[in-house]
């Protein structure tokens, strides 16, 4: 019989194989590294500040953002790269202007 992780670990495994994960790069990455709902829920209020302080600065009239980029890196979670977090959360679509700039200001190495 399985115990309640073994068998949650189990569908998991099974979910990836009937789904194309990788239409879903950010969520494959939270599983694989083993990202708890805490550190999960930490990471989109982080997103939503950011995000917030992104569209004000926008408004304001500013042009780089590369703090906000900072900011994220420094404050993510050790499990999750900063770089392949970004990748993952534009794909999926999360803070769409927001993960562009970040996109493009790594392009330019400012991370």
């Amino acid at each position: 019989m399985f115990q309640n992780d073994n068998l949650a670990t189990f569908q998991i495994q099974l979910l990836t194989k009937i789904i194309d994960i990788e239409k879903f790069p950010f969520t494959k990455l939270v599983i694989e590294k083993n990202v708890s709902p805490e550190e999960y829920d930490g990471l989109f209020h982080l997103l939503e500040v950011l995000n917030q302080e992104f569209m004000e600065q926008k408004e304001e009239g500013l042009l780089d953002y590369s703090s906000l980029l900072v900011k994220f890196a420094g404050l993510l979670t050790e499990k999750l790269a900063p770089a392949e977090t970004i990748y993952g959360l534009k794909k999926e679509g999360y803070f769409p202007k927001l993960m562009e700039e970040f996109t493009q200001l790594m392009e330019k190495d400012i991370l």
